[in-house]
């Protein structure tokens, strides 16, 4: 599926099928080992609005137990097996990007969005002239209790939506600049990225990160969701999809910042919007990584797509969680699980950040 036949399942990153429980045995956990850490001061003087995360070896994945879709909280079966990276060291966006910072880069550049563009007769030869209009893919809540196997009850395609009118053309983000950008395809990411002289992070570099130091603990801070009863991210709390009752003190997105940073100073790594990052998405990645024994050095992801539930849709994986995730249906605020995403497909829950190799120069620089 593409923007306008909506992918709602690669939207998600959720499948059926494709769910398991992230249920922690001891033998599991011993599939975590402690990380190790490259040496070496950072490198430079830090390019604003980044910190310096120092690499090194450490294990990757979530530990799943592969079964079914009925146990709390849910992750997805695509997490493991749990096994050694390395990754080099790099500066990585303390936030992700936000309207302000995107807002500036179009206005240097005039580029205008996926989501803005209107679509072509050639690009979709089926489809009807008067459906052939820029817009993106909304959620809205349900106004009653409904069953969780389908996400079109609370996703559709809104004719008008892009990232200043990230909820349709009745929206916008007057007083959002600090709100992380939504509606972003990966293709607009890239570009971003590409005028500010940085890069997207690879899956395991995002990982790495949002992991700050730690070693197989279940959320970015640690083993307890809510520590001294503290909300530690953005997240959904009531029942979904029909009220998020704000418990955590926002009912939807939150501006960046607003929750607790992990050990690197990073924000928002778990929650709040999910994060494309540049490698491809297969469910077996981990898999083949495994199979090939040792450390994996600097995995850049496979070399091309392939998802068993959309086979025709070229998909890249997404990390984080979003203010979405909840125990009841997508609990992907655990870190080392993972979501995947129709490359031109832009969501109002869909965001991202850049990353830098030392030594590699910023627009400006």
């Amino acid at each position: 599926m593409n923007r306008k036949i909506i992918p709602f399942i690669a939207i998600l990153g959720l499948s059926a099928s494709s769910l398991g429980a992230q249920r922690v045995s001891d033998a599991e956990s011993a599939a975590f080992a402690p990380t190790a850490f490259n040496e070496g001061a950072p490198i430079g003087k830090a390019p604003e609005g980044m910190v310096w995360v120092p690499g090194g070896e450490f294990s990757m994945g979530g530990a799943v137990n592969g079964e079914g879709n009925t146990e709390m909280p849910m992750a997805s079966n695509d997490a493991g097996p749990v096994h050694r990276v390395r990754v080099d060291r790099f500066w990585m966006d303390t936030t992700p990007v936000t309207n302000e910072q995107f807002e500036r880069f179009v206005r240097g550049t005039g580029y205008v969005t996926i989501a803005e563009r209107t679509p072509t007769i050639k690009e979709f030869p089926t489809a009807l002239t008067e459906n052939l209009v820029p817009g993106s893919v909304v959620f809205a809540p349900t106004n009653h209790e409904v069953t969780l196997t389908d996400c079109y009850q609370w996703w559709s395609y809104v004719k008008g939506a892009n990232w200043r009118h990230p909820l349709g053309p009745q929206s916008d983000i007057k007083g959002k600049e600090k709100y992380p950008v939504v509606q972003i395809a990966y293709p607009d990411a890239e570009a971003y990225a590409k005028w500010a002289g940085k890069r997207l992070p690879t899956e395991a570099e995002f990982e790495f990160a949002a992991r700050g130091g730690l070693s197989g603990k279940k959320y970015v801070w640690g083993d307890e969701f809510r520590p001294g009863g503290k909300w530690m991210a953005n997240t959904w709390q009531g029942k979904f999809p029909v009220k998020d009752a704000g418990e955590d003190g926002y009912a939807g997105i939150a501006p960046v910042k607003s929750f607790p940073p992990n050990r690197y100073r990073l924000y928002d790594m778990a929650g709040n919007v999910w994060e494309w990052c540049s490698d491809w998405y297969r469910p077996d990645y981990y898999q083949t990584l495994a199979d090939k024994g040792g450390v994996a050095n600097n995995p850049q992801g496979p070399s091309s797509p392939f998802d068993p539930s959309e086979p025709n849709e070229k998909k890249r994986v997404h990390r984080g969680g979003s203010f979405l995730c909840n125990d009841q249906y997508c609990s992907r605020y655990i870190v080392g699980t993972r979501g995947k995403g129709e490359v031109n497909t832009g969501t109002n829950h869909l965001g991202f950040r850049c990353v830098k190799d030392a030594g590699m120069k910023t627009a400006g620089q």
